[in-house]
C-alpha cells in the first residue's frame, strides 16, 4: 500500500524540497500542494521507470555530497588560480576516457553531472553502451591518476548509493 502511495519516495522528497525553494517562503498551502505534487508525479510517472535504481539513503548520500561540495570549492580556487596567473601555452586540457563500473543510467547521469558540477572538468559523452564517459579536463598533470581520482571520489560513492 505504501509503495503504491509512494512508488519513487526519493523523487517525492525531492519534488517537495524544489517546489519549497521555488516558493520561496514557506506557507501552509505552500506545503500542502508541494506534498500533493510530490506525491501524484511519481505516481503517474511510475509506469515509465520499471528498472528505478534502488536508492540507499543515509550516510553514503551525506558522504557524497560533503566530497563533491568540497571539490567544487577546491576547484573554483584551482581554476581562479589557473585564470590569474598561467597562461595558456601552459595549459595542460586533456580529453580523459572513464571506464564506468556503473550500470544504472541515473547513476552514470549523477557521475556526469558532479563530473561537469566541478569547475575545470566537463563531462562530453557517454559511450552507446555505457561503459565509458568521455571528460574533458582544463588542466591534468596525469590523466591516469585524474581518471582513478574520479573513480575513486566519486565512482567508487556512487555505487554504494546506487546498489
Amino acid at each position: 500500500m505504501l509503495r503504491r502511495l509512494f512508488p519513487h519516495p526519493g523523487l517525492t522528497v525531492l519534488l517537495v524540497i524544489v517546489w519549497m525553494l521555488m516558493l520561496n517562503s514557506i506557507s501552509i498551502g505552500g506545503l500542502l500542494l508541494a506534498a500533493l505534487l510530490g506525491t501524484l508525479i511519481p505516481i503517474f510517472t511510475a509506469p515509465f521507470w520499471p528498472d528505478r535504481p534502488r536508492l540507499h539513503f543515509g550516510w553514503p548520500i551525506v558522504d557524497y555530497c560533503a566530497v563533491v561540495i568540497g571539490d567544487i570549492v577546491i576547484a573554483n580556487f584551482h581554476v581562479a588560480r589557473i585564470i590569474l596567473f598561467r597562461q595558456n601555452r601552459d595549459l595542460r586540457s586533456r580529453w580523459l576516457v572513464i571506464p564506468l563500473e556503473l550500470r544504472s543510467t541515473e547513476a552514470i547521469t549523477v557521475l556526469a553531472g558532479t563530473i561537469s558540477l566541478t569547475p575545470g572538468t566537463v563531462s562530453a559523452d557517454v559511450s552507446a553502451d555505457g561503459r565509458f564517459l568521455l571528460v574533458h579536463a582544463l588542466d591534468v598533470a596525469d590523466a591516469t591518476a585524474e581518471v582513478a581520482r574520479i573513480k575513486q571520489r566519486y565512482e567508487a560513492r556512487l555505487q554504494r548509493i546506487f546498489r
